[in-house]
């Protein structure tokens, strides 16, 4: 007895379905991205160093290393970050790229006195050569024209290689 043509058309979607779905899933560009647990690399409410203390001033360049940090090893092209602002003085934005060069996007805006907000964001890193090298940079353009600071926390989640 031969099936109805419906059935032969279900079993065949049926069948196509589960190949589709336990075909491996291959990343489709130049880089593949890569999990760590989330881990904090920068904190500027911590003492002063490379990626620490002090806080941000509004208006000022600050660079840091995240290559050979939580995991992101040196040879990185981009990182997935979570970027915090913590008690920022006055309202703004925070921008956050390459060392060597501001893209002129902010990756989040904020206002005077909100304790702490965050945005997830996928950052290009410069390249190092040295361990003294760093290789990415925050901006913090505020709105007042004054200059106060703030405190900035990045949370790496994960890297391009």
């Amino acid at each position: 007895m031969i099936a109805p043509r419906s059935f032969r058309f279900q079993r065949r979607l049926v069948l196509a379905l589960l190949l589709a779905v336990s075909a491996p899933v291959l990343a489709d560009g130049p880089f593949q991205f890569f999990p760590v647990s989330p881990c904090r690399v920068v904190d500027t409410r911590n003492p002063n160093g490379v990626n620490g203390g002090p806080a941000l001033t509004a208006n000022q360049i600050r660079r840091f290393r995240m290559q050979g940090n939580c995991g992101v090893p040196v040879g990185a092209k981009a990182v997935t970050v979570n970027a915090t602002v913590v008690q920022p003085g006055s309202a703004g934005w925070l921008g956050v790229y390459p060392a060597t060069g501001f893209s002129g996007t902010s990756t989040i805006n904020f206002n005077a006195g909100e304790f702490a907000i965050a945005n997830g964001a996928i950052v290009p890193l410069s390249p190092v050569a040295a361990p003294a090298d760093l290789d990415i940079s925050a901006f913090w353009g505020n709105y007042t024209g004054t200059a106060p600071q703030t405190h900035v926390i990045l949370d790496v989640t994960g890297y391009f290689q």
